[in-house]
């Protein structure tokens, strides 16, 4: 079984960690051609591509200017441990015990626009680069032209037999699913409000983060014990489920 999730814009590079290892992104030699295209960006360029305020593009305007390779424990962080955004707030990697790091490592895998695909404790630098951005690039019109069938490729390299969609239609969209050498199966966590079950974004973020930790600590590579999530008020619907959709419902 592998998990996907997304990445977060929220970063954390200032606090301590401890990690039981550390490893490099498979696809840094990607990342490193979008790198040198993201240099060329002035600020303002970086934030009318991104939506983002000045302060804010200047700021990932700097991120993109530092970026440099070799990464190591002096200038990069371990994914799971640098993003912080609401999926990684149910993640909740810091608490983990180095024996869940590692099986993760095995089984856990970040969805990038910039790096294409993490493990947990791969190393990567401060970034912002959504997959949905339009970045023109030698490859394409956007990213999604830009990673082609390599997403797709690196996590069938795996080998795994079931693949549990925890990433956003965003990035999810990165991978040509039709390629996919195993099962797909995608959680959806639902919330009731005014008498209707809906997927409401920032609870169903924090959900698939639940979801991921349960399946890592509890060390699940059967669908079928997927169904016994049952965390933060969470249980399972059969009669809204289908074979390859479980929906779990709260309220």
């Amino acid at each position: 079984m592998l998990i996907v999730i997304s990445p977060a814009k929220k970063l954390d590079y200032a606090s301590s960690i401890e990690a039981p290892l550390l490893t490099q992104p498979a696809l840094l030699d990607h990342a490193e051609e979008l790198s040198q295209g993201l240099k060329k960006l002035a600020p303002q360029d970086v934030s009318s591509l991104m939506g983002l305020s000045d302060k804010l593009g200047a700021l990932n305007y700097e991120r993109f200017q530092e970026w440099q390779t070799p990464f190591n424990a002096n200038n990069a962080r371990p994914a799971v441990l640098a993003f912080k955004g609401d999926v990684y707030q149910g993640l909740d990697a810091d608490s983990m015990s180095a024996e869940d790091l590692t099986w993760a490592q095995e089984r856990l895998r970040i969805l990038s626009g910039l790096y294409g695909v993490l493990r947990p404790l791969d190393l990567m630098q401060a970034y912002r680069l959504e997959m949905g951005t339009k970045l023109a690039n030698p490859r394409g019109a956007d990213l999604y032209q830009f990673w082609g069938d390599i997403i797709t490729a690196e996590l069938n390299k795996i080998g795994t037999d079931v693949l549990v969609n925890l990433a956003s239609n965003e990035y999810f969209k990165s991978v040509r699913q039709k390629d996919v050498a195993a099962r797909i199966v995608t959680p959806v966590f639902m919330d009731k409000k005014d008498d209707k079950y809906k997927i409401i974004s920032f609870y169903a973020k924090k959900a698939r983060g639940l979801m991921s930790r349960y399946i890592i600590q509890n060390r699940i590579t059967d669908v079928e014990k997927l169904k016994g999530f049952d965390i933060d008020g969470y249980q399972y619907s059969a009669a809204l489920s289908e074979q390859d959709q479980l929906v779990f419902v709260r309220g």
